[in-house]
């Protein structure tokens, strides 16, 4: 019997050694696997040093957020901003014993364990608000055992880092809540147009609803499964006793009004803009741009490009209309058919198929439109259409497309010879001419409508914007190289070809940089370099890039003045007459139209003292025409007028400071004087002259004779005329 009973003894005591030492090797496998799980889990030192991600904003001058650039969308909102709701309807739905646990909840991890051992599957989560911030931050969303353990540690690290309210922040403004929305501020913005601050229970609700499954709860795509899971949240909310049972009733009978969703969110206010600032950006501060949060503050008007897209909008459809007539009087579209269209419809059916016919036309001979509006005094960019679909074309026309501008650069020929000694009285031959190209072409340039005449003054040759006395300008006045060096002075930078055609604008240039050459004529002969960006702040409010305009003197205040008063000839009285009578934009302005050969190119290019704004019409394909008689006055300036009647409105109307957009003439500088002068000999007036003009001229410049071919008699018809 003892001999049993020490056999026993043996083997209990044998099990007893074999159990400690499975229960000892497994507890030594465990520590090896926890610390071959760790070696790629962030150390204690990067949680610490940890930032995240958030989105970039670029804000217009007047305030309003025109575009944000972002890998993951993502606004930081501190904890004591974010409404006592959405704590509570997080805590509630997503863990109660928050602020009882050190980064997991036993008591559910072990329910979890069994429903998925009798499901034989992962079907019950069990993560706290620390699991899950550790899995959105350094973990994959796979359901395995390894990530779980992960996630686990994971959790716990975090929970030794940071305090609880400071986890709670974390989560909140890192979670993914559906349509590209991290964190409670993006999600509300997204979804319902205000900030997470101003949200109310119902909205809380939603929004934290949203996190089980932000595809699949969208109110976006399906409002009724969204208000479900609000009202799921709203129950949690009553049973932890955070609302009472009205409260929770009330609010789950309420209804949501969402914020319309904007097909052009994603491109944000001015596209072709604000693709421009990201690159210049980008090449500044790298992929941080997208991660670090920073601010910045644009020299666009929001107003002002609203008023820019909406004369777009509105014109550029008759245009197209046009072209496509055109293309079928000439049956140019057919170069464009699709040989298996042709084979399978028939030409003949095709013919008759105007619809069809359109459509091609309108794939493949697009209307194209450049806009920019500058102020002068600054060189701010105050609005920007580069293109007439960036969803279509992200090729930005005003910076990249360089296309001649045909008269809209007479005007800088022109001031070369006034800068010259010349003034706006003096006479040229409206004659026929040779001019000989870049590439040893002979040209021979007519007038609009072949008309011809005798000589001809400077501002007469502007208003009615004749070809052929500007072709003698430059071969009579200033030679062409003098043009070409006085261009580069006011801020054109492609290369001209110093050649007799250079006063008729046969060389390409960009928008841009003859919008920029007319602010000089605006800006009393100061050029100001176009300017995007004036302050690049990171997400402390710490100043990281500021810029301020520029300025140099590109041109005597007195020749821009002149040029300004022989431009405002030409919307009162000449070619752009438009301006004034059909859209009856009655502030004083000047400006130029501007057609190339075979109408392939439109232009408008004018100002106010406020404001100034360039606009050009064609097709991106240069060799396509926009049709016979499609001239500036009829394709660009009726873009240009209603543009700036209408943000002139705008702004005086919008403006705290009303005086910056009342209507103000041009300011006559000293040196400029006005006199009376014969229309016949260019010379001072005198009573006996019968058709006297008042005519401005450069003070050293000014005639000092009197005429002395009108001196016998006072004739009882004279008549007095000025521009």
């Amino acid at each position: 019997m003892a001999q049993k009973l020490s056999f026993f003894k043996n083997i209990k005591l044998s099990l007893v050694h074999w159990l400690i030492i499975i229960v000892g090797i497994i507890s030594i496998c465990g520590i090896i696997f926890i610390l071959v799980l760790s070696q790629d889990l962030p150390t204690l030192e990067q949680l610490e040093q940890y930032e995240q991600q958030f989105s970039t904003k670029l804000y217009s001058n007047d305030g309003v957020l025109i575009k944000e650039l972002f890998f993951i969308k993502r606004s930081h909102t501190p904890l004591d901003s974010i409404p006592e709701p959405m704590i509570q309807a997080v805590l509630a739905t997503e863990d109660r014993d928050f602020y009882g646990h050190w980064g997991f909840n036993s008591k559910r991890v072990i329910k979890a364990i069994l429903i998925d051992i009798a499901a034989m599957d992962f079907k019950q989560g069990a993560s706290t608000l620390s699991q899950q911030l550790a899995r959105g931050l350094f973990l994959s969303q796979e359901k395995k055992l390894i990530r779980k353990i992960k996630e686990l540690l994971l959790s716990i690290q975090i929970e030794y880092t940071y305090t609880k309210n400071e986890i709670l922040e974390m989560y909140l403004n890192h979670m993914y809540f559906g349509h590209g929305a991290y964190g409670v501020q993006a999600a509300a913005q997204k979804y319902f147009g205000h900030n997470a601050s101003q949200c109310n229970l119902d909205e809380c609700a939603l929004i934290i609803g949203l996190l089980q499954r932000p595809n699949a709860y969208s109110p976006f795509r399906n409002y009724d499964a969204a208000i479900n899971r609000r009202n799921i949240v709203l129950r949690n909310m009553e049973t932890v006793g955070y609302i009472d049972s009205t409260t929770s009733t009330v609010a789950q009978e309420d209804s949501i009004i969402t914020k319309q969703r904007d097909s052009n969110e994603e491109f944000g206010i001015a596209p072709y803009f604000t693709e421009w600032v990201r690159q210049i950006l980008q090449k500044k501060h790298g992929l941080s741009l997208y991660e670090d949060g920073f601010s910045v503050f644009t020299t666009l008007d929001s107003r002002i490009q609203a008023c820019a897209e909406k004369a777009v909008r509105e014109h550029l459809p008759e245009v197209q209309k046009r072209i496509n007539r055109h293309f079928r009087q000439k049956n140019r579209y057919l170069q464009f058919l699709n040989p298996t269209d042709v084979e399978r419809i028939g030409i003949k059916n095709i013919k008759n198929n105007t619809v069809f016919i359109d459509s091609v036309i309108n794939t493949n001979a697009a209307a194209q439109v450049a806009m920019v509006a500058i102020d002068p005094a600054t060189g701010y960019i105050k609005a920007m259409v580069g293109g007439r679909n960036f969803e279509e074309s992200k090729f930005n026309r005003v910076l990249q497309s360089r296309r001649q501008p045909g008269s809209a650069f007479k005007p800088i020929a022109f001031a070369a010879a006034i800068d010259n000694g010349y003034s706006p009285s003096t006479e040229l031959l409206n004659q026929p001419v040779v001019l000989y190209m870049a590439n040893g072409d002979v040209w021979r340039p007519e007038n609009y409508g072949h008309s011809e005449g005798g000589p001809t003054t400077l501002r007469e040759g502007l208003r009615k914007s004749y070809n052929l006395v500007a072709a003698r300008l430059v071969q009579e006045l200033v030679p062409p190289q003098q043009v070409v060096d006085f261009a580069h002075k006011i801020g054109i930078k492609s290369h001209l070809d110093a050649v007799d055609a250079i006063s008729l604008g046969a060389t390409g240039l960009t928008p841009i940089e003859l919008t920029s050459a007319y602010c000089v004529f605006d800006n009393q002969g100061i050029a100001t370099t176009p300017m995007p960006i004036i302050r690049v702040l990171d997400k402390y409010g710490s100043v990281l890039e500021e810029n301020f305009p520029s300025y140099r003197e590109a041109m005597r205040e007195e020749v821009a003045y002149v040029m300004t008063n022989m431009m405002q000839t030409v919307i009162d009285h000449g070619t752009g007459i438009g301006v004034r009578s059909r859209f009856q934009f009655l502030r004083p302005a000047a400006g130029k139209t501007g057609t190339t050969n075979d109408y392939t190119d439109a232009w408008f290019v004018g100002y106010t003292p406020q404001l100034v704004c360039a606009v050009w019409v064609g097709l991106d394909d240069p060799q396509f025409s926009l049709g016979t008689g499609q001239e500036g006055a009829r394709v660009a300036l009726p873009i240009w007028a209603p543009f700036m009647k209408t943000a002139h409105d705008t702004m005086l109307a919008t403006t705290v400071d009303t005086t910056v957009w009342e209507r103000k003439k041009f300011v006559m500088p000293m040196g400029v004087v006005e006199v009376e002068i014969c229309n016949e000999t260019k010379k001072l007036a005198t009573e006996a002259c019968p058709h006297i003009v008042k005519e401005i001229f450069i003070r050293e410049n000014a005639p000092t004779e009197y005429c002395d071919k009108h001196t016998s008699f006072i004739r009882p018809n004279s008549q007095r005329r000025h521009y």
